[in-house]
């Protein structure tokens, strides 16, 4: 698993590079721009805003989940979240074991450790590297106390 989770993150790394024109993509990926696949387009009158999730060669970027709905309590939004991005994820032939890098907002910092309470054990034994920040004025959009997002591989 570790090795895998390496080979990922390098793989994802060259995909970046390669992306801003360095080229080193095509050595490590076998996807190109081209051939990216994306999934539940969410929209605004009929113009596409943003995919749930995209594929692009063994990588799986997930899309900025929110909880949207009462009870407005830390650790229930963070549950709500979780379970997005794990639906997300299945959809996307990947898994919770499979997560490489995971960002966390939060509404507000004093809900940094009810947020860990429920998202402690949620990627097997070995988590993903995370960053975590409290965003500034206007808060996580929606009235979401916590969004994350993810890179996963398949």
């Amino acid at each position: 698993m570790k090795t895998e989770r390496r080979s990922a993150l390098k793989k994802m790394f060259a995909s970046v590079l390669g992306l801003i024109g360095l080229g080193l993509a095509s050595k490590a990926t076998s996807g190109t721009p081209e051939e990216k696949e994306a999934s539940n387009i969410a929209s605004y009158q009929d113009v596409p805003l943003f995919s749930g999730h995209t594929k692009f060669g063994n990588l799986v970027f997930v899309a900025g989940k929110g909880a949207h709905t009462a009870p407005f309590e830390i650790k229930a939004h963070t549950e709500i979240v979780l379970e997005a991005i794990e639906e997300e994820l299945k959809k996307a032939g990947s898994s919770m074991e499979k997560v490489l890098k995971v960002n966390v907002y939060l509404n507000d910092i004093a809900d940094y450790q009810g947020m860990n309470e429920a998202y402690k054990g949620r990627f097997g034994s070995k988590p993903p590297v995370r960053t975590t920040v409290a965003v500034a004025k206007g808060g996580v959009p929606g009235n979401s106390l916590v969004e994350m997002d993810c890179i996963a591989y398949i």
